[in-house]
């Protein structure tokens, strides 16, 4: 007899999903036992629910297909929430299978009763109890569709333990995910017309856009137009580097948003939407589209945008072509570490075909400019915001990808939050190159103070933004994970230690001491 764990990871393989991040708990046990009897699955132990939930994200954001997670109840649920919430806003496929207990036992509202059903809900996905072993593989079936529906999302299966270790699971063959929408033929030609009018346009593009087709699709527009072609904030996944066009991000702040935007007339948005601040300031606009300018969509998170956008392009650039970056020689630079120099060190030493797990907030303001002749790469930064997310998603890009070096940046702030992953990056032996940027600050938090205008803090408040007492020494840290380390004060010890660091099979971490921004 088959039981419902086995028969919903039968299920999960066979729709494509081959890895299992997991922290779990006693009414998840009979899902562990089953890995034993589907070796094809592969389990990832992880130390804290967020590392698993980021993981997860990682994972997709490379492979394109999603990974399972395996979370213990309500409270497992709520601390992997965060990198929950940066997945649900990268729009990426993940399975989120959360254990509950078993049905007769929900009455007696033990010590770890919750409500999963409103957590879940909190993602904006799909979300669903399992309620029969005959029921599981279709159930599981559907998730996997749900995950990769356009655009993609969180999926959440709700797995009570009876029912997990109960005979009479039944497995379920692949359903197919729901294709996106085509682009809306009357709105391309529309939109070219704008671009036609000579008018000041800015063309942002988001998503599925910010791989190469889509981006060469956006600067043949922009080189025939004379448009200005952005990508969005905080991209899922964004591909740059020699041979790719070299387009710039939107500025995080507010004020360098609307500087880029100053004088637009038309705002054309694919894969994403009108640009807004990240947090509301006294008496400073929430939206940051210009005072007259027209927003227009050529396509919206549901709809093929790399499609959209190439029939953009050959109505207004048909017989133009990209303009690609070229490869770019940076020098290496000497002496003490600082904001603007750590950056260059990366720049010259990146190797090919890397994967950049950002992380490195206010350190990493430079890193764009520095690294656009770079060999190609990927750069996958914090979509929704939620600090912590740079190591874990390093581990699950480490595991989609691990013939590709994975380089994490990472703040010190907020590699505090996951700082477990390094004990998974170890035990996985994964590739993954981490330059801790330690700044000793919540840097990020001193520049709030003053853009908020609370001014810049007496003794109390600098004491809430300060991580310099004591000083966290993450290479010892990371030596007690089981990953090697070193400390580089210098450019040249960072080059050093960064040429090893990749050169070498497995993880290790670069403590790379700089002064803070502010």
């Amino acid at each position: 007899m088959t039981t419902g764990a086995q028969a919903l990871i039968f299920t999960l393989l066979d729709a494509g999903v081959e890895v299992c991040f997991a922290n779990p708990g006693t009414s998840e046990m009979h899902f562990v036992a089953a890995l034993d009897d589907v070796p094809e699955m592969r389990g990832v132990l992880c130390l804290f629910e967020g590392v698993v939930t980021g993981a997860a994200d990682g994972y997709a954001r490379i492979a394109g297909t999603p990974a399972a997670t395996l979370l213990h109840l309500g409270p497992g649920m709520g601390n992997g929430l965060a990198n929950l919430h940066n997945a649900r806003r990268a729009h990426v496929p993940l399975v989120n299978v959360v254990g509950d207990h078993a049905t007769y036992h929900k009455q007696y509202d033990a010590p770890l009763e919750s409500d999963i059903e409103a957590l879940a809900q909190w993602t904006h996905g799909w979300v669903r109890r399992i309620g029969s072993g005959a029921s599981i593989g279709a159930d599981a079936a559907d998730a996997v569709a749900a995950a990769q529906a356009t655009p993609a999302q969180v999926a959440t299966l709700i797995l009570p333990a009876d029912i997990s270790w109960s005979d009479g699971g039944e497995p379920a063959g692949p359903v197919d995910p729901a294709p996106p929408a085509s682009p809306d033929a009357s709105a391309v030609a529309a939109i070219a017309e704008v671009f036609r009018n000579g008018e000041r346009a800015v063309l942002l593009i988001g998503g599925a856009a910010n791989g190469e087709a889509g981006q060469r699709a956006a600067d043949r527009i922009a080189a025939a137009t004379g448009a200005t072609a952005l990508v969005e904030t905080f991209p899922a996944r964004h591909t740059r580097g020699a041979g790719v066009p070299a387009l710039d991000r939107l500025g995080y702040l507010a004020e360098a948003a609307m500087a880029q935007l100053e004088g637009v007339e038309h705002l054309i948005v694919a894969g994403t939407g009108a640009p807004v601040s990240f947090f509301a300031y006294p008496g400073k606009a929430s939206s940051l589209v210009p005072d007259g300018a027209h927003v227009h969509t050529l396509a919206g998170p549901d709809t093929d945008v790399v499609a959209a956008l190439e029939q953009l392009a050959e109505l207004v650039a048909p017989d133009v072509e990209p303009r690609l970056a070229q490869p770019t020689a940076v020098e290496l630079p000497t002496g003490d570490l600082t904001v603007q120099n750590w950056v260059q060190v990366v720049a010259a030493l990146l190797p090919e075909n890397a994967i950049v797990s950002d992380e490195s907030n206010t350190s990493g303001v430079m890193l764009p400019a520095a690294t656009a002749g770079s060999p190609r790469h990927d750069v996958l930064t914090l979509t929704g915001g939620a600090i912590g997310q740079g190591l874990p998603v390093s581990v699950g890009a480490a595991i989609a990808a691990p013939d590709r070096p994975v380089i994490a940046l990472q703040a010190d702030g907020s590699a505090a939050y996951t700082i477990s992953a390094l004990w998974t990056m170890a035990r996985e032996n994964l590739n993954v190159t981490v330059v801790l940027i330690n700044n000793h600050a919540y840097a990020i938090l001193r520049l709030e103070l003053m853009r908020t205008g609370a001014g810049t803090g007496g003794p109390k408040a600098q004491q809430l933004l300060d991580l310099a007492n004591p000083d966290m020494d993450f290479a010892k840290v990371a030596d007690g994970f089981g990953v090697p380390s070193s400390v580089a004060t210098t450019c040249e010890e960072l080059a050093e230690q960064f040429s090893v660091a990749v050169a070498e099979p497995g993880p290790h971490l670069i403590d790379a001491r700089i002064p803070p921004l502010l």
